[in-house]
């Protein structure tokens, strides 16, 4: 049985940063109600349900982004909020355009600024709590992309702005520009290099840092043993760490976190999301899901703790088998 919620219970509470806005212990990622991950399994009326539920639960960070569809999420994002915007911390991205056969980076500031003017429009608000700079662009000095973005801040589209998958000597440079309010990344058991520098620095300048694929893609459910799995179309058949040969190491190291489970009554997601809470305040998991039981389990995560000799257990386990994308 998962270690889950008690019905309505909300998610215990952080800033999004030093001095930021009061978000849930636990953010809600998008990304997958209509992009990415098992097209097959997309159903807008219960992606609807489940953003609602989660304002219900107190997940107020909801994470979009505009390449993500495209466009189509954050249209979806746009009418779960309908009548329920001032509940959520809202945060979606700029930066990246696909095609529907390869990803490119525009980090000019004319195309920024177009970007969050059509994000504003299909999520029916006229500000976002959070704009994060998607990529950045190496044909655009990351100066002149934030200086672009600063004056969004300033003309009040967006109440601070975030820099995602970037290294440490970026976010410096940016800082230099103006205020890094968040930064996301890639953080999980399976995912850490990030956690060398960039989580550190964050911690010490009271900069969020919220986790994007905090389970793993997936992989840290153990729902995924074989890539008979995955649908053809889905965007993990083709990562390295969903081989056939991947999987079938990875899935011994997801069975020592689901050991740790166990101790508590709690599922191997629960401990993963745990043990990211336990790297610091402003350390923010935004997992994604498409249903509302997987969410409830979500949440139910901020009320597990985990032992000192636990979280060491967990710091030790080897990297998985396979580059993450």
């Amino acid at each position: 049985m998962a270690f889950g919620i008690k019905g309505d219970c909300v998610v215990r509470t952080t800033t999004l940063g030093h001095g930021g806005p009061v978000i849930g212990r636990i953010g809600l990622g998008t990304m997958g109600m209509s992009f990415a991950y098992d097209p097959q399994s997309r159903d807008d009326s219960a992606s609807l349900a489940v953003v609602r539920r989660a304002l219900d639960l107190g997940v107020s960070l909801i994470d979009t982004a505009d390449v993500y569809g495209p466009f189509t999420n954050e249209e979806l994002v746009g009418r779960a909020l309908a009548g329920r915007r001032d509940r959520a911390v809202l945060s979606t991205k700029g930066g990246v355009r696909y095609d529907g056969t390869e990803f490119t980076l525009n980090g000019r500031p004319e195309y920024l600024r177009s970007a969050l003017e059509a994000s504003l429009r299909r999520l029916r608000t006229d500000y976002v709590d959070i704009y994060f700079l998607h990529r950045i662009d190496p044909q655009v000095p990351v100066e002149e992309s934030w200086g672009a973005l600063s004056e969004l801040v300033a003309e009040g589209k967006a109440r601070s702005i975030g820099l995602s998958e970037v290294s440490l000597p970026e976010v410096r440079r940016a800082r230099g520009v103006h205020p890094v309010a968040a930064v996301q990344s890639e953080f999980s058991l399976f995912t850490r290099e990030f956690q060398a520098d960039v989580v550190p620095f964050c911690r010490e300048h009271g900069i969020a840092f919220l986790c994007h694929s905090p389970l793993g893609s997936g992989l840290l459910s153990g729902r995924y043993s074989s890539p008979a799995d995955l649908s053809e179309d889905d965007f993990r058949a083709d990562m390295p760490r969903f081989t056939a040969e991947s999987l079938a190491a990875n899935m011994r190291l997801v069975d020592i976190v689901r050991s740790v489970g166990e101790r508590h009554g709690a599922t191997s997601t629960q401990v993963a999301l745990a043990w990211l809470l336990a790297k610091g305040e402003y350390v923010i998991p935004i997992p994604g899901t498409k249903t509302e039981r997987y969410l409830e389990q979500n949440v139910g995560a901020a009320e597990l703790v985990l032992s000192s000799d636990e979280l060491a257990e967990l710091d030790a386990l080897p990297a998985p088998l396979g580059a993450r994308e």
